[in-house]
């Protein structure tokens, strides 16, 4: 997963994002709240781990459950002598969970485990959207029962696409999800291919507004599959 750690205290993001990403994680740190909120705009974070004191954490989590992203899991680190206040934001802002400092490592990775199994749900046998059956064990899908052929990357990038549908992904987002690569001279090079992946997913599994399916790149910042029959709904 891709996750946002936000502190002011170098020391203390150096083992957040070292205990991350011994769990697999992808870790993207900050010491400067504001420059989180800019990357925020146009990034995609599947959780947030806020220092307190990070850019006024009060302000930052506002911000946060008010932006283009409010349903994501946030977890607040705070000094015992600052729980009160901490757990009164858990009560009122939308906190998802609250670990005291010092950063304790399991506790850490714990914690991230249970809040991302909580929000996304351990992967399935069989995913099914409306005419749509994904097999991710087989890396197969098939539409109206008859199976369409897909490369393993085009597999995964589509599950993603459906698993997450409404939701604006980054291309960064997207690129380290199915490729977890991250070296400029890579993701420079994979920027063209995702492009070439996206379309081909869009032809291969007749994703148009015909057939009930909107996907959507979004300029400067990424893609979106959209379900028209939800919009339907919605209206």
């Amino acid at each position: 997963m891709r996750i946002a750690a936000i502190d002011q205290d170098n020391q203390t993001l150096i083992t957040v994002k070292n205990a991350l990403e011994a769990g697999g994680h992808t870790c993207h740190p900050y010491t400067d709240g504001m420059d989180f909120i800019r990357d925020l705009r146009y990034e995609t974070f599947d959780l947030l781990v806020i220092d307190w004191h990070a850019a006024s954490g009060k302000d930052l989590i506002k911000w946060v459950r008010n932006g283009p992203t409010p349903s994501i899991p946030i977890l607040l680190l705070a000094h015992p002598r600052e729980e009160e206040d901490a757990l009164g934001s858990l009560a009122c802002s939308g906190v998802d969970d609250f670990m005291r400092l010092p950063v304790r490592a399991g506790e850490l990775a714990a914690r991230v485990q249970a809040l991302l199994r909580r929000t996304y749900m351990s992967p399935a046998a069989v995913y099914t959207w409306g005419d749509y059956v994904f097999k991710p064990k087989l890396h197969a899908v098939s539409i109206n029962g008859e199976r369409v052929h897909l490369t393993q990357k085009e597999f995964e990038l589509a599950l993603l696409f459906f698993r997450n549908m409404g939701r604006l992904m980054s291309r960064k987002y997207l690129m380290e999800s199915v490729w977890t690569l991250t070296h400029p001279p890579e993701v420079e090079l994979l920027s063209r291919s995702l492009d070439t992946h996206v379309s081909r997913i869009r032809c291969v599994l007749n994703l148009r507004p015909s057939n009930g399916y909107r996907l959507v790149a979004v300029y400067g910042q990424g893609y979106r599959l959209e379900s028209l029959a939800d919009e339907m709904q919605a209206a």
